[in-house]
Parts: structure tokens; C-alpha cells; sequence
């Protein structure tokens, strides 16, 4: 069974002022008080400028990444953490991407991992941003990693997010 997903994340605080920026923002939330907007065309479209240079290297990898979101994405890393992540797994096999900005800049990553070799050890790409957005794993629990903590296996795609349950 196919699952993509394009979405940023981060503490739900800020993806509400986020998203009270960009009406287009469908904003959803995750466990442990986090939150997450998918990053659905009609979204990515409200934060282009016109004829665009293609975003920084700091960005490199994502494929629907655009120099409007790096700039907002910095602004809104200025009051917290946010995050930036990417999955397009099918029949077990794909890739995940993760990068984390923070004080108003890349901090952490661009992270990619995936197909044609497995995760590392310390985790996949989106569950290392998760962890420096505060994750945990509580004790006792079924969750696998940090993904499944904060309730990423909800829905299979970004439309599905956008969409209220």
C-alpha cells in the first residue's frame, strides 16, 4: 500500500500562527503537541513569487521546495522549531527527507534516507527531526519510533491530511 506525504511540523503554537499567515494552510494536529500542514498544491501555490529562482542548496532534494516557503519557513523558525519533511514509500520500499529549521535558518539536515538501503541506526530522516522537535517514546508503548508517536500513519497521503477527518 502506497504512503506520500509532504508536510511541515512543528509545535502547534507555531503552525497555528503559520497557518493563520497562508490561508491555504490546512493545519492538523499530531500527538505529543505537535501539529502539521500538509503541503498541498493550492498551499505551496500561496507561498510562490512570481518567476522564482529555485530554492537554496539548503533545500536540495525536496522536489516541491520554493524559495517563498524557505523564506517563511526561516521567518516562522525565528519564535520555534520547524520542520520540513517528505515520505513516498510503496510495497515496503522509498524514501523519506527531513530537514529542521530553527533560529531563523537551516539547522538540521537536509536528511535522506531510504531506498536502496534501510535506515540507520539512529532512525529515519523524519524521526530524527521529530526528536529535535521533542518526541519521545513513551514507556510501554507499542510506538516503533518517533513516526508512529506522533500519529504520521493516520493517513497515506498529503491530500488525505488536508482533508477533515
Amino acid at each position: 500500500m502506497p504512503y506520500e506525504l509532504q508536510a511541515l511540523i512543528g509545535p502547534a503554537e507555531l503552525v497555528a500562527v503559520a497557518a493563520a499567515e497562508v490561508s491555504a494552510a490546512r493545519p492538523r494536529p499530531l500527538a505529543q503537541g505537535l501539529a502539521l500542514i500538509p503541503a498541498t498544491p493550492e498551499f505551496l501555490a500561496a507561498l510562490r513569487f512570481g518567476d522564482e529562482e529555485p530554492a537554496s542548496a539548503g533545500a536540495a532534494g525536496f522536489h516541491w521546495f520554493s524559495v517563498g516557503l524557505e523564506r517563511r519557513l526561516a521567518a516562522w523558525s525565528k519564535a520555534g522549531p520547524i520542520a520540513c519533511v517528505e515520505a513516498d514509500f510503496f510495497g515496503g520500499t522509498g524514501t523519506q527527507r527531513a530537514a529542521l529549521w530553527a533560529d531563523g535558518r537551516l539547522a538540521l539536515g537536509p536528511f535522506t534516507g531510504g531506498e536502496p538501503g534501510p535506515f540507520p541506526p539512529e532512525g529515519s530522516p523524519i524521526s530524527l527531526v521529530l526528536r529535535h522537535l521533542g518526541v519521545h517514546l513513551p514507556a510501554g508503548t507499542a510506538d516503533r519510533d518517533e513516526f508512529d508517536a506522533v500519529g504520521l500513519a493516520a493517513h497515506r497521503t498529503t491530500a488525505a491530511w488536508a482533508t477533515p477527518d
